[in-house]
């Protein structure tokens, strides 16, 4: 039996006739009448540009370059390359002159040099400086000062477009445009503590570029540029702003932020399973003490070589870097319970925790 032939409407065309382009039949309906008709493509990238350049008047007068000697206070610009000293960027972000930067770029320096964009050439002097969050805050003097305003970086969402600012390779206002590339990376910092919440962008950096603000379209600062992974491309990141708002606020009212210690060296390892099935454990890896320090918080505590640490106060804790977020400033002279295990046996001391020593000495 043969199909029955479909019947002719009127939108057909002939038989043996193609359909032309001006009677090609456009279905309309609820899925397409509500939509609006999709605008020109340039005028959806004058849009994106417009949105950069705003971006950039708004932020790229508070852009600095800094240079950084290890030198006595005299030396000349051109000894940068015999005294082990750097360049990088920051941004001025308050009135009075107080400019934000990384701290791998000013840290250990003796001489600092920064220009404006204006050209003129200042000495800077440092306020505080952070190794751990990477973050370092210094004072310029001038008049027509323009800060940078700090936006909220918790806001920050994947595929939102970004900007970076900043002198990559001694080359001045230099502009790159990406998107957020990914939220919440962790990264190393130079002293070895993890540094979390880092955003990740693919808006090209390059060695300069340190301490430069990333930008949202708004013309708020969301990050501190501090690193980019080579020879890899587009893999860039950056301190988010909360965290520089929070570190240079400390930094301004004591040149430091301090950190708890116990005076405990030791490694990250993976639990047997029937010590976390047995003990309830909400980790499967805890920290093997493999050394105390004579006289540290740890050793006064009673804290031996051989245990293994569970918990820091009411936090479980399953490695070196667990701890490492836990003695924050509050920690601080205040007792608190450690759980570990003992031969076996589960077992809780009391450890008053001091400030670092480092950051002591800072």
């Amino acid at each position: 039996m043969q199909p029955l032939p479909r019947p002719i409407s009127a939108a057909d065309p002939p038989r043996g006739e193609p359909a032309r382009a001006d009677e090609a039949h456009v279905p309309t309906g609820p899925a397409l009448s509500g939509l609006p008709a999709p605008a020109a493509d340039h005028e959806l990238l004058d849009a994106y540009s417009r949105a950069v350049i705003r971006a950039v008047e708004e932020v790229g007068s508070s852009v600095v370059n800094i240079e950084a000697h290890r030198t006595a206070g005299g030396a000349k610009r051109r000894a940068r390359e015999r005294d082990g000293g750097g360049t990088g960027s920051g941004f001025i972000f308050t009135p009075d002159g107080l400019v934000l930067t990384n701290s791998h770029v000013v840290h250990g320096s003796t001489y600092i040099e920064v220009t404006l964009q204006d050209g003129r050439h200042v000495i800077a002097t440092p306020v505080g400086d952070d190794p751990d969050t990477d973050l370092a805050v210094i004072r310029i003097s001038g008049d027509d000062l323009k800060p940078a305003r700090l936006g909220d970086s918790g806001a920050l969402q994947p595929g939102q477009l970004v900007i970076a600012i900043g002198n990559p390779l001694g080359f001045q206002a230099t502009v790159t445009a990406g998107v957020v590339s990914a939220l919440g990376r962790s990264l190393r910092s130079r002293s070895g503590r993890l540094m979390d919440n880092i955003v990740q962008t693919d808006a090209a950096l390059n060695p300069g570029n340190s301490g430069g603000p990333l930008v949202n379209s708004r013309g708020e600062v969301v990050g501190v540029n501090t690193a980019m992974i080579q020879p890899a491309q587009g893999l860039c990141f950056a301190i988010p702003s909360n965290t520089a708002h929070w570190v240079a606020s400390r930094l301004i009212q004591h040149g430091k932020i301090r950190r708890g210690y116990l005076g405990v060296a030791g490694q990250t390892v993976k639990l047997q399973r029937r010590r976390v099935v047995e003990f309830h454990l909400a980790r499967e890896t805890g920290i093997l003490v493999l050394h105390i320090e004579p006289g540290s918080p740890a050793q006064r505590g009673g804290l031996a070589e051989g245990d293994l640490i569970l918990s820091f106060g009411s936090e479980p804790v399953g490695g070196i870097d667990d701890l490492h977020r836990l003695l924050t400033e509050p920690a601080i002279g205040a007792p608190t319970q450690v759980t570990l295990l003992r031969l076996g046996r589960k077992i809780t001391l009391e450890i008053t925790p001091a400030e670092s020593r480092a950051d002591a000495g800072r």
